[in-house]
């Protein structure tokens, strides 16, 4: 039970790359216990196209439209079966090495969660290279405050993880956030293992992205850093990482960066 699998895939009238996203999963070298399809209302025939690839493993999970994944997201939490939730969002896809890649890096590090790099796929299908060009093993609350560094389609965690943080923060004013929100609260319970391969194709289309109505940087860090206080109150990190976020929320209010020597800060 212990190598159980199971992919969330938030979706709204993306047929056809729903199905490029479906077909990587089924295609991954550790075979995947179930692969949950959470609808936020699609009216362009998604439901029927899954429902006729007839495979027992892919479900679907209907649901209105919301407008912000958290909410299908959470949906399929609360409906998965594995020890282990992956999520993919439907314009992505994986290569067929990504999840055996990275239950290895787990176990090997004993992190509860990982994520990886991602190739960069543009709008027209050109790859423009890797997400990332950083050389990291790991990332923890620190190397998150200022920028998401977790690609949600390469986040693999223990559901038991995702129960315990109460899953993405679904408040309309988190759409496009919610991500960053949720790995920072589970970095009060693990670091996330980091694999530089890119084992994402992530779609990066800034045109019909829910991104490309964001709020500035820095109004978007305030937001992520209250929901994070608000939801670890006094008690989910050390003094030393909750002097850690008080000074990240300074410098959101302020639109300042950190000195070089606040971002070398460790505890």
């Amino acid at each position: 039970m212990m190598d159980l699998v199971s992919v969330i895939i938030p979706t709204f009238d993306r047929k056809e790359a729903l199905l490029r996203a479906v077909r990587s999963c089924l295609e991954q070298s550790h075979a995947v216990h179930e692969v949950l399809v959470c609808d936020d209302g699609s009216t362009d025939g998604s439901r029927e196209a899954i429902l006729a690839l007839d495979i027992a493993q892919v479900k679907w999970i209907g649901g209105e439209r919301a407008g912000r994944p958290a909410v299908p997201r959470n949906r399929g939490i609360n409906a998965a079966t594995g020890h282990w939730l992956a999520f993919l969002d439907s314009d992505d896809a994986w290569v067929p090495e990504k999840l055996a890649t990275q239950l290895k890096l787990m176990e090997r590090s004993r992190c509860r969660a990982s994520c990886s790099n991602a190739e960069r796929i543009m709008p027209d299908q050109r790859s423009s290279g890797p997400y990332f060009t950083e050389k990291a093993d790991r990332f923890g609350l620190r190397d998150l405050l200022y920028v998401n560094r977790v690609i949600c389609s390469s986040a693999v965690v223990e559901r038991e993880v995702m129960l315990e943080t109460g899953g993405f923060p679904e408040a309309p004013e988190m759409r496009a956030i919610e991500d960053h929100a949720a790995w920072l609260r589970v970095t009060a319970h693990t670091e996330l293992c980091y694999s530089p391969e890119p084992l994402v194709r992530y779609t990066d289309d800034a045109k019909n992205s829910i991104r490309k109505e964001d709020v500035p940087v820095s109004a978007q860090r305030e937001r992520v850093l209250n929901d994070l206080l608000s939801w670890g109150g006094s008690t989910a990190f050390s003094m030393a990482q909750r002097s850690a976020i008080a000074r990240a929320l300074k410098h959101a209010r302020e639109g300042t960066t950190p000195s070089r020597m606040e971002r070398l800060f460790r505890w």
